[in-house]
């Protein structure tokens, strides 16, 4: 009775002692770093104080270029990119990690059975015809263990949150997958109609070029003209179709890009052209005004955040390292050399307490303790770059927009006037009041200013979809899933564990047709 009594004690004691030092958290204090920007940024650059909640599109974005078939392209990528749902899978294992590290904190409980029937060789030594020893023998027994490691300095729970911290910069990093594939098909998109669109303007100066030959060749006929002047509008005609067959490789090359964006095997690809020189997308306004919570709708800053946090809690593990660690563990059954277990005087049982506190390591643990904060003071580094990158990338891209725009202004009305200069000239030639190299001059100025419009009016699209990736896509850190949806399964679900439940917008479970790569998509496209 005495040795319950002290047992009792013992137990309520170390349950005392654990609730006491259960929340001894050796972590540091974690904060984000608050940074001093410029007053205003007036008149420091583009970027201002302005909340961007109204300027910067949310949701489906690419929705503003108004344009059908863009719509499909990035709904089916969406659905099948398979380096998209590699991302969602590596969050999955994220989240399985934080849930592997936070089982150490609960009881371990073990159960073992077993039933045997031996017979002994009557060869044996010492064993005679006529003695009593035995030949056949039984055993039967059952048993439980448990064992149990508080977690006195919060070493388990530092681990704990560390691996949950890495899966939200999973989820983060899932976002910037996703933004990025959906920046890259449309910035694919325009490009591929950049190159229709000056196929079209191709079109119209090898129509304008073969009647130039066709008059160069009545004028030779007619003895008023040189067959230099025949050579010359030839020379134009056949480079102009050979830059036109650059450009048709071109855009199958960006065709094939876009078809592997799409999960889809380039030659089961295809995308119709456009017959117009001009380019239909709708305007993309986005004001110049972006603050300094630019930190919250980057998927990239979340991710050095959360890796950040992740590192001030590796801290606290190593600090608990310093400490003693002890184990509970208990087990206990039943055994019988037959199979009566009926009895109690068959039970057996154990319990012990074990307390581990290494006494000279060599520098071991200090080594590590270091190596956690200098990785932490490495990825507040880590951060402050990628804020600064962030800015940078934004600020390049309010830049480029508004200059871009100029650009095209500008160039269309050089175009405008390159294509006066072409009619006069080829007017005045045909009249006899000019030579030849003045027409050509023209038309080579005509058409590379009509290529260079669909240049600038390509990249004014391009800059405005940098600008919105550059933004984050709309994306903001109450996107993330919270510490407490992090974990894959309920406590006590057994059943569907081959896909976690779907948290925020991630979603795991792909499309059934997924393995199906010949998918033909025939696109039309309505200016």
């Amino acid at each position: 009775m005495r040795f319950f009594a002290y047992s009792r004690f013992a137990v309520l004691f170390v349950g005392a002692v654990s609730l006491t030092l259960s929340g001894c958290d050796l972590a540091p204090n974690y904060k984000v770093p608050h940074y001093i920007y410029p007053n205003g940024w007036a008149g420091k650059g583009i970027m201002s104080n302005a909340k961007p909640a109204d300027s910067v599109p949310r949701g489906k974005w690419w929705k503003l270029l108004g344009d059908p078939t863009l719509n499909q392209l990035e709904g089916k990528m969406l659905a099948s990119n398979p380096d998209l749902q590699a991302a969602s899978e590596v969050f999955t294992q994220a989240r399985d990690l934080a849930k592997e590290s936070e089982s150490q904190l609960y009881p371990q409980l073990t159960a073992s059975g077993k039933m045997s029937k031996n017979k002994a060789s009557e060869g044996r030594i010492f064993h005679r015809n006529n003695n009593d020893s035995i030949v056949y023998e039984s055993n039967e027994a059952y048993s439980g263990a448990a064992t149990w490691e508080p977690d006195f300095w919060n070493s388990i729970r530092n681990s704990t949150r560390l691996q949950k911290n890495l899966a939200q910069a999973s989820a983060a990093d899932y976002a910037l997958t996703r933004l990025s594939l959906q920046a890259e098909l449309a910035s694919d998109y325009v490009a591929l109609r950049a190159i229709d669109a000056q196929l079209s303007v191709y079109d119209d100066s090898v129509r304008y070029f073969r009647a130039a030959v066709e008059i160069t060749r009545l004028r030779q006929g007619g003895a008023i003209g040189a067959g230099l002047d025949v050579s010359r509008a030839e020379n134009q005609l056949y480079a102009a179709l050979a830059a036109q067959d650059r450009l048709q490789a071109s855009r199958q090359v960006m065709e094939h890009a876009i078809a592997v964006l799409l999960n889809t095997v380039p030659a089961a690809f295809h995308i119709k052209p456009i017959k117009d020189s001009h380019m239909h997308f709708g305007v993309i306004a986005i004001k110049a005004g972006v603050p300094s919570t630019l930190l919250e709708r980057r998927p990239d800053i979340a991710i050095a955040e959360r890796h950040m946090a992740a590192a001030s809690r590796a801290i606290g593990v190593s600090r608990a390292a310093f400490y003693p660690h002890i184990t509970f563990s208990a087990n206990g059954g039943f055994e019988d050399g037959g199979f009566d277990l009926a009895s109690i005087s068959k039970a057996f049982w154990s319990i012990a307490v074990q307390a581990v506190e290494p006494v000279f390591t060599g520098g071991l643990r200090r080594a590590a303790l270091q190596r956690a904060w200098s990785q932490y003071r490495e990825s507040v580094d880590n951060y402050r770059s990628v804020v600064l990158s962030a800015f940078g990338d934004v600020e390049d891209s309010l830049s480029q927009t508004k200059l871009y725009h100029q650009e095209q202004l500008h160039q269309h009305q050089a175009v405008e006037a390159a294509l006066s200069t072409q009619a006069m000239t080829m007017a005045l030639y045909t009249g006899g009041l000019s030579n030849y190299l003045d027409a050509l001059v023209a038309q080579q100025d005509a058409l590379e200013a009509r290529l260079q419009e669909v240049v600038a009016q390509s990249s004014q699209l391009q800059a405005t979809i940098r600008l919105i990736r550059a933004l984050g896509g709309g994306w903001q850190v109450s996107d993330m899933p919270k510490i407490k949806d992090i974990d894959p399964f309920g406590p006590l679900q057994y059943e569907n564990l081959d896909r976690p439940k779907d948290v925020a917008d991630i979603k795991t479970k792909p499309e059934e047709n997924v393995n199906n790569l010949s998918a033909s998509v025939q696109t039309a496209h309505k200016p």
